[in-house]
């Protein structure tokens, strides 16, 4: 393949997390001008893990980091990985086994593993740090070009802003015309910690948790369990979710922080009475484990996109992490973004229709998962017939992940791509 030609628009990124990142790169492998802004002094990521699904890889695979990813790691870790669900309660019996299908292949790995894969793939001169979005605005009165604010009194004009700024977007507020109302608190935490497998075997940890994922089930809380940088450490995430409180309804008091450290007697305290396994898992988790209140974007937005500013990945469409799929969607929208921008027919006076049809195709799959993964919290919580029945259960478990691993992104674009040429938006330009 040749080198594409070089776009005649010009694109800034707001947020250097997973989705940015990958996005930048895309976009310049496509030719397309592109320079990312990170309001941290350098690329970081706060969190653990990272699961990247059967639905993520070809994407990665086409932009050309899956080959990267594999080198930091090992190629082996590109595998099946299912799910091992077990009762929390009682002596921990298993429950059900994910069987997954052969082509489901994903990579679970750190998240700081991730980022320093790939970010010597990114041209250094697009990467400006230190910058802290205050505010978009157009750049005059009937101008479709942008114009970004940054916290240093610096600004940048562009055609193209992509919000990649997480769920508390400062580019989310210009798409919903300044008010942004819709991050929410889920009425659920989660406990996080990293913990190694030795300890956990010493400590007398049964259940087999260095190949895949386990899931550990009861009422209103479950812990989910999995495998980083060759089984060697095990990242702990334990949930505790009000399902009296329907998202949205309460708020945390103001001033409090969404991440904080706690002692490891206040998770003890909450799962006092689970099984051997929990008792020997949390006799292994940090002194001081972090407490994360979950927030997630809801209601959901109407569109992702206003004129030409588009979001992807958690600003704009933040959900629960039960599925462990929002890194996946946060990539799905930065592959079909970069492949309708990168477009042959894609330039200066066709962006708008572009962007829309980039919302109008991700929208209702990204939404579609926020829903699944909030269902997902329920099964595993035992909200329903599933708490008294162990064969609803199994049913409920056995097809769960299939709508998001098995996804045609290719057609996704096509089906853009034939939404455009309808539309009149491409059509060959002459010279």
């Amino acid at each position: 393949m040749g080198t594409p030609a070089r776009k005649d628009f010009q694109v800034a990124i707001v947020g250097g997390g997973v989705s940015g990142l990958v996005c930048a790169i895309a976009l310049q492998r496509a030719g397309v001008p592109v320079q990312l802004f990170e309001a941290a002094a350098a690329f970081e990521q706060i969190g653990a893990g990272i699961g990247i699904g059967a639905n993520a890889i070809p994407g990665l695979r086409a932009i050309g980091l899956l080959d990267e990813l594999l080198k930091k790691i090992h190629p082996s870790e590109l595998r099946t990985r299912g799910c091992i669900y077990y009762n929390g309660l009682g002596d921990n019996q298993e429950v059900f086994a994910y069987d997954v299908h052969p082509e489901d292949k994903g990579i679970g790995m750190h998240r700081a593993d991730f980022l320093e894969a790939i970010v010597d793939v990114l041209d250094p001169q697009s990467a400006h740090f230190n910058k802290r979005c205050t505010s978009i605005v157009r750049s005059a009165q009937g101008s479709r070009r942008l114009v970004i604010n940054f916290q240093d009194g610096t600004s940048h004009e562009t055609d193209v802003v992509i919000g990649a700024d997480g769920i508390k977007s400062a580019v989310r507020s210009f798409v919903l015309d300044g008010s942004d109302d819709r991050i929410t608190f889920s009425s659920q935490i989660a406990y996080r910690g990293l913990v190694r497998y030795k300890e956990l075997q010493a400590a007398g940890f049964k259940a087999s948790v260095v190949n895949d994922p386990v899931c550990f089930l009861g009422p209103s809380k479950h812990f989910i369990l999995f495998p980083l940088r060759n089984g060697e450490l095990i990242n702990v995430v334990a949930f505790v979710a009000r399902y009296d409180v329907p998202i949205g309804s309460a708020k945390l008091p103001p001033g409090t922080p969404w991440v904080e450290v706690v002692p490891k007697e206040e998770m003890e305290k909450e799962y006092e009475g689970w099984g051997p396994d929990i008792a020997a898992l949390l006799k292994c988790m940090p002194e001081k484990p972090s407490k994360w209140f979950i927030h997630v974007v809801h209601p959901p937005l109407d569109s992702f996109v206003k004129d030409q500013v588009v979001l992807i990945g958690d600003a704009a469409h933040a959900m629960l992490p039960h599925l462990g799929a929002g890194a996946g969607q946060g990539l799905e929208d930065a592959y079909v973004l970069s492949r309708l921008l990168g477009h042959p027919e894609t330039h200066v006076d066709n962006l708008e229709a572009v962007l829309k049809t980039y919302s109008s195709i991700r929208r209702p799959r990204a939404q579609m998962v926020w829903n699944m993964s909030y269902t997902s919290g329920t099964i595993n919580d035992l909200q329903g017939a599933e708490r008294s029945d162990v064969e609803v259960l199994r049913e409920k478990l056995r097809h769960q992940f299939d709508p998001v691993w098995q996804h045609d992104l290719e057609a996704d674009i096509e089906h853009a791509v034939s939404q455009l040429r309808t539309e009149g938006a491409f059509t060959p330009r002459s010279g």
